[in-house]
């Protein structure tokens, strides 16, 4: 009872704290609190949310996802992808930072939670992984160079053509970028961002920034947004909201699992996928009710977490203790901010994401996939601000390489080779295995998909050789066969019978030989022999073939 209640409620595995536990945890927890206010605010600006919403994003839900995820390590809360996705989900729905603008996004969010929720509570996990590794990169590159366009502006001070540029603008924004870019690589755990934070606004209000025509947070108002009940949701809303809800759900879980997968490997431990979901769902709801937007697990901040020492789900708490005291107190800080800098702050967070060197890797490793990948960054582009559209473009071409590799099995004809294994014959040109004997492998299921391939090399083969006495048939990576590949066998069998040739099978899995011996297959015949091992086939048709 209390292990299945444990499964359901994650956090009551947490360990006992103790006075050496909370004062890692709570330095770690420090160090990512003092990350995600600043972060919070930019990626609010760049979901065209009001900037308050970006810390109430940053604490009911990293609390909801801690306390009901199994990966307990992760930082969630904003992210610039879910955000690039929120604001391009809305766009041409209603006006950036209104009030119907903040209610599409709250549906957003609690439909995305609504379903990760579902999906992990059926143990349906395995269905994100619809979208693979080339589609993902694809994707993500293109979503950073986006959202590196969409803060131009803001960073450079950019005011038109009769304007021109803002140079104390440009000079603030490349200031932070400096900062933080060598932060990053000198002390990933200084808290460069609240530093650059801090002296920003402080040289923006005793410099006049603002009487200058300078850009600036403003006020923000303080305290936290314990329940905001969206407004009901009118059909044309729902529908236009359907595709960036799948999206963003997909898309965001997939950002848990990046760091997921990390962290608890480092752990030596298995991945509970499903768990993850119905935590980072619950996140969503909770954010949602928040007045916020969708969530997700930031890499960036993960990693910042692990490396700052965290061991459990208390860093969590106190990084969220952090951004509550930041909200009460903290606030009036932001008001001089710079808009530049927090373009900064959200440049520099997905430079990393930019990497062109894996579509080089990804070239050398699987050509179709990178052209799937690459296929995905222009889409992405060029449907933007639907850059859904991107993404549903790579799932679809992955789909149909799937399914065309799928329905073209590799199927070789196979011979001893010196080293004593079976390989390709006409590759490493060798003899036939036996004589009249035609010896095929095909690497894959026999199934609807692969049947028809498997029967058509055959019946080619047979017409190119009518000598032909023994059809060999090596099943060893064959690990499943469905009623479409029962029947395609009975065909062949049939076929060899009439022609007077005999079908041997070799190395049957059990998997499969249980499903022959149910379709009544399985009985030994003139026309059908099998074998356990490879030996015992070699000598009956060394001996019978040649005989013949």
């Amino acid at each position: 009872m209390m292990k299945q209640l444990r499964r359901l409620l994650p956090f009551l595995s947490w360990p006992a704290p103790s006075v050496a536990l909370i004062k890692g945890e709570a330095l770690a927890g420090l160090t990512v609190g003092l990350m995600v206010i600043p972060q919070g605010v930019a990626y609010a600006a760049l979901a065209g949310m009001p900037l308050e919403t970006g810390l109430y994003a940053s604490m009911l839900p990293a609390l909801v996802a801690v306390l009901f995820s199994s990966s307990v390590r992760l930082s969630v809360g904003p992210t610039a992808l879910s955000c690039l996705l929120v604001s391009a989900s809305l766009t041409g729905l209603a006006l950036p930072g209104s009030p119907d603008w903040v209610n599409l996004a709250i549906w957003l969010s609690i439909l995305a939670g609504l379903i990760q929720i579902v999906l992990g509570w059926v143990h349906f996990g395995w269905l994100l992984n619809v979208v693979n590794a080339p589609v993902l990169m694809g994707f993500t590159q293109a979503a950073a160079v986006l959202i590196i366009l969409s803060q131009w502006q803001s960073l450079v001070g950019w005011v038109g053509l009769s304007g021109g540029i803002n140079l104390e603008t440009l000079a603030y924004g490349a200031f932070g970028l400096g900062l933080l870019i060598l932060s990053r690589r000198l002390k990933p755990s200084f808290p460069a961002v609240l530093l650059l934070v801090v002296c920003s606004a402080a040289i923006s209000r005793y410099t006049g920034y603002v009487d200058r025509g300078g850009v600036v947070v403003g006020a923000l108002p303080s305290g936290i947004s314990f329940l905001a009940l969206p407004q009901a949701l009118r059909w044309s809303q729902l529908q236009s909201l359907v595709m960036p809800v799948l999206v963003i759900t997909l898309v965001s879980f997939l950002e848990t699992a990046s760091s997921a997968k990390v962290d608890n490997s480092r752990q030596g431990r298995g991945w509970n996928q499903n768990q993850d979901l119905i935590g980072q769902g619950l996140a969503k709801i909770a954010s949602g009710l928040a007045g916020a937007f969708p969530t997700s697990s930031s890499f960036s901040r993960s990693a910042l977490n692990l490396y700052a020492g965290a061991q459990t789900g208390w860093a969590t708490v106190f990084s969220v203790a952090v951004v509550w005291l930041a909200s009460l107190y903290f606030l009036p800080v932001l008001h001089h901010v710079p808009q530049a800098v927090l373009a900064a702050i959200v440049v520099v967070a997905v430079l990393g994401l930019i990497r062109p060197s894996k579509f080089v890797r990804l070239w050398l490793v699987a050509r179709v996939e990178a052209g799937i990948a690459g296929v995905t960054v222009v889409a992405t582009l060029l449907s933007a601000p639907s850059m859904y559209w991107g993404v549903m473009t790579g799932v679809l071409m992955s789909l149909a390489h799937f399914l065309y590799r799928r329905l073209h099995p590799r199927i070789v004809e196979v011979g001893v080779h010196s080293d004593g294994r079976l390989r390709d014959r006409h590759l490493w040109s060798l003899p036939p295995l036996a004589c009249a004997t035609l010896a095929l492998r095909m690497d894959a299921a026999l199934d609807f998909g692969s049947a028809s391939a498997l029967e058509q090399r055959i019946v080619d083969q047979l017409a190119a050789d009518p000598t032909v006495r023994h059809v060999v048939l090596f099943a060893q990576s064959m690990n499943h066969i469905d009623a479409t590949g029962v029947e395609a066998l009975e065909r062949i069998l049939q076929q060899l019978s009439v022609q007077g040739r005999i079908l041997v099978l070799v190395g049957v899995k059990l998997p499969v030989e249980r499903a022959l011996k149910a379709a009544g297959f399985w009985e030994q015949t003139e026309a059908l022999h099998t074998f356990v091992h490879d030996e015992d086939a070699f000598a009956y048709l060394r001996a019978d073939a040649c005989e013949n």
